[in-house]
């Protein structure tokens, strides 16, 4: 039986003035399977070719904070899993930010994650 889950796409901004951006990963919750987890992709051409001078290793350690806030670390500690959902997809002004949240249906959400990640980022 296909369930429903709610992700987003993350998206690498580089420069927000030039708004110019790439998907780096996806993060996906699904509330009736107890699952919310970040998979990512930083394509280092890719982010180069809109901002050469981009700071690679500042994203990448960016990029891993996803995924210790969908686990529980830091200031998510005490959060449950939804609430660590709508905090990491609020708007924000940062280098890395949530585009819109969607909606699907699936029966695994950890193999719908990796098909997203496929899917819109690889």
């Amino acid at each position: 039986m296909k369930i429903p889950y709610e992700y987003a796409v993350i998206q690498a901004v580089p420069r927000i003035e030039r708004g110019e951006l790439i998907n780096v990963g996806v993060v996906l919750y699904c509330q009736r399977q107890d699952f919310l987890d970040a998979r990512t992709h930083l394509d280092e051409d890719r982010l180069r070719a809109i901002h050469p001078a981009a700071d690679v290793p500042a994203i990448s350690a960016a990029l891993d904070a996803w995924g210790k806030t969908c686990a529980g670390g830091g200031p998510s500690a005490d959060m449950r899993l939804g609430e660590r959902f709508r905090w990491l997809v609020a708007p924000r002004s940062t280098i890395l930010r949530a585009g819109p949240v969607h909606m699907g249906l699936a029966t695994d959400a950890a193999a719908e994650l990796e098909r997203l990640v496929d899917l819109l980022v690889r």
